[in-house]
């Protein structure tokens, strides 16, 4: 196994990243240093969250810029604040043996004129997320004419969230004579397209089988129906005391409608999204950062850039429409080499998508139950013995209180003292969940497969033109097509929710009855349509047209 003295870098640097506590080079660092430092040529990276990227192209940075230069020579794109303030704060302790180099974040959320102000002062590394950097080029307020380093950090994420324009388009206002390395989790088509356009011949570094997930993961799911997934949330964090994770929801309001539930229910949880202010953002991630927030529950984007160790659990309450995100929510568990559990909640439609992962990732998901009250209650028992084990007595200022406590005690025996102090938490479990449901939902047989179709659906699968854009979540939708078809829930299978429209599974006998049940009807005033779709119909969910022009996708970047 090599050292970081190994890779090529130099003295300073060792002597920083020392101070920080490395000690050998993780594998993505291993390949990746010495390339960086000896070939003069771009570079394309895949390896997966959490393990060590920023180190990767931030200890090369440092050695090979020039120092006493005071102009602007590396850029670093990330997608998030979080991650650009992240990325900025390591890089910062990696030079802290080179005092002449300075670094400068830019990002939304916080004032420009700042910004643009240390910008002027004089910097060598500048990270910036695409949106305000896009501002400040048209402000004309950074000069990227003389960049010699590109770094797009989380590329897959940053295409992932709408930014494919602003990342060409600055690009293009960089020097043609230039290195871009390019650092990713996974490889869609979009990031060749990058490779094609804007790079030459590009050095490839993979650590691990693409997409396959982190092998310190272990993988579960629960199947619960979706009205109950808040409480089954509850007591899956109720059977785990111990818990450090982090909660994923699919929009700010479901993040902070679970946040403010479980703030309210006594648990120690606090939420994390777009439309907090950065001063909120950043109080939020203190806290988490120090252990003094046990639950974090964040969006996709906004908890991009979080970098904190020994997160012990990852929860999906509901499975991402892109799948390359779940690679992400599980990569901030199992970090540096260590070991996590990322859990997902889905209802018994939902479990081919669990299959379709398995696949994706090459792992298999382990089936579990939703734990009885029972056993919520023995586990918060076996956890106060743990404490009480474990519990830091003070001796010398227990000494003079001790006598008044054993006087009290003198008429219990030591299996009273134990039986009372014990009641004291469990009474608390035990009078809440007595006569707990068992919230565990059957496992839906999976389909035949279907050519074409590698999602195991059965029936026929229907297009319906209602979705988020509608403010409809999937139990909405699924209301407004029972109200209309007189059908039930297990008449109407794998529904998936899209921006403008969305696709269902019914029997063949149902098709007829379906289509005739919405003739006619109307969706705040906009006329639902509901057709058949063959499966040589794909061209209709990449570009889906309404009456009046093509529906142009939402951005992710303005869902957040």
């Amino acid at each position: 196994m090599q050292s970081f003295s190994d890779l090529g870098l130099s003295q300073p640097i060792l002597e920083a990243i020392e101070t920080l506590g490395f000690v050998t080079p993780t594998p993505i660092q291993e390949k990746t240093i010495p390339v960086l430092l000896l070939n003069n040529r771009d570079l394309i990276a895949l390896a997966q969250t959490g393990t060590g990227k920023t180190a990767a192209f931030g200890l090369p940075l440092i050695q090979l810029l020039d120092s006493n230069a005071s102009y602007t020579q590396v850029l670093i794109i990330a997608p998030t604040r979080e991650l650009c303030m992240q990325i900025t704060s390591d890089i910062k302790s990696y030079a802290r043996r080179i005092p002449s180099i300075k670094i400068v974040a830019v990002y939304g959320g916080a004032g420009i004129m700042e910004q643009m102000r240390a910008i002027r002062n004089g910097v060598q590394v500048v990270v910036a997320t695409p949106g305000r950097l896009i501002d400040l080029i048209g402000r004309k307020a950074v000069n990227l004419s003389a960049i010699r380093y590109v770094v797009l950090d989380e590329a897959d994420e940053m295409l992932n969230m709408g930014f494919q324009e602003d990342i060409d388009e600055i690009l293009k206002s960089t020097p043609a004579e230039k290195l871009t390395w390019l650092f990713s989790a996974t490889m869609p088509p979009e990031i060749r397209r990058i490779s094609k356009n804007y790079m030459k011949n590009p050095h490839e570094v993979q650590v691990g089988v693409a997409n396959m997930a982190n092998e310190n993961i272990v993988h579960q799911y629960f199947v619960v129906h979706s009205r109950e997934k808040y409480d089954a949330l509850k007591r899956i964090v109720d059977y785990t005391p111990d818990i450090y994770g982090i909660i994923f929801c699919r929009t700010k309001a479901e993040t902070q409608q679970v946040a403010d539930s479980l703030i309210k229910d006594g648990y120690n949880a606090d939420s994390l999204h777009g439309d907090l202010k950065q001063a909120q953002r950043d109080k939020v991630m203190r806290s988490f950062k120090s252990r003094t927030l046990q639950l974090l529950i964040a969006t996709d984007v906004a908890a991009r850039g979080i970098d904190v160790n020994d997160v012990s659990h990852i929860i999906n309450l509901h499975l991402p429409d892109d799948m390359d995100f779940y690679t992400h929510r599980s990569g901030r568990t199992a970090r540096a080499g260590k070991t996590g559990i990322s859990m997902v909640l889905v209802d018994d439609r939902d479990v081919s998508k669990i299959r379709q992962l398995e696949k994706k990732l090459q792992t298999k998901f382990e089936r579990k139950q939703i734990p009885t009250g029972l056993q919520v209650c023995e586990q918060q028992l076996l956890a106060l013995i743990h404490r009480v084990h474990e519990v830091n007595v003070n001796e010398k200022e227990m000494g003079a209180f001790m006598p008044s406590v054993m006087h009290e005690f003198q008429d219990l025996s030591k299996e009273e003292v134990i039986k009372r102090f014990t009641s004291i938490e469990f009474n608390r479990f035990l009078d809440y969940y007595r006569g707990a449901r068992d919230l565990n939902v059957r496992e839906r047989k999976a389909f035949p497969d279907r050519k074409g179709d590698d999602e195991h659906h059965a029936g026929q699968r229907m297009f319906i033109n209602l979705g988020k854009m509608d403010e409809l979540n999937e139990d909405k939708l699924m209301g407004i097509i029972r109200h209309a078809t007189q059908l039930k829930n297990k008449d109407i299978n794998n529904l998936k929710l899209k921006g403008a429209y969305s696709f269902f599974y019914i029997e063949e006998e149902h098709v007829n009855g379906v289509v005739h049940a919405f003739k006619g009807a109307s969706h705040r005033g906009r006329r639902i349509r509901v057709e058949v779709q063959n499966e040589n119909e794909e061209r209709r969910e990449k570009k889906p047209h309404r009456k009046g022009g093509v529906f142009q996708k939402k951005s992710e970047k303005n869902r957040y």
